[in-house]
């Protein structure tokens, strides 16, 4: 090969270098952004994790908090662009960059996760959320329970070091029982 064409072939590796690493820095940003909402309103969290579903089985979380509020599951839709959805519709439509699609509604899931959470944790409060990137546009209507970042960073905001003693003290037990059934999710 001449010195011209191996000139030509490390550019395109220097280049192909250089896309990978923007793509996986754009990557670790989206994720460090979920990763920052979740601890700015969780005083524990765990994620991925099995849960007695009361019927001899098991459901998965996907994410696991204890806020101010009582223990909170979230499913994250990192979905962007219009979605169409409401409470009755069984399936859900995005149309956005990458075209149009539908993905089941996520709702019944969700029910089913915070059912089980409820009856291991009876005495302390339980919500449930689908929560959408800020990227989803929801200018139909948007179902009960489907949230965006800015509203469960107000909902669930840290409250001051004070109350969040007395809420440990509250929870804390609480949240030991769950951890302690809990198992990692495959």
């Amino acid at each position: 090969m001449t010195s011209e064409l191996w000139i030509w072939v490390g550019l395109a590796v220097v280049a192909v270098l250089l896309a990978a690493g923007l793509g996986y820095a754009v990557w670790r940003r989206r994720g460090s952004g979920l990763d920052r909402l979740l601890n700015e309103v969780a005083l524990r969290k765990l994620q991925h994790v099995l849960l007695p579903d009361g019927m001899g089985g098991q459901i998965q979380l996907e994410y696991l908090l204890l806020t101010a509020q009582g223990l909170v599951v979230i499913d994250v839709k990192p979905i962007e662009g219009v979605v169409f959805a409401s409470d009755r519709m069984t399936e859900w439509t995005v149309i956005g960059a990458r075209g149009r699609f539908t993905f089941p509604n996520p709702q019944g899931t969700l029910y089913d996760r915070v059912a089980a959470l409820r009856l291991l944790v009876r005495d302390v409060p339980v919500a449930g959320y689908v929560l959408f990137g800020n990227g989803a546009d929801f200018s139909k209507g948007r179902p009960r329970d489907v949230i965006l970042p800015r509203e469960l960073a107000e909902w669930h905001a840290k409250p001051d070091r004070a109350e969040i003693e007395r809420v440990l003290e509250a929870y804390l037990p609480h949240w030991e029982q769950v951890r302690a059934v809990a198992q990692p999710a495959a």
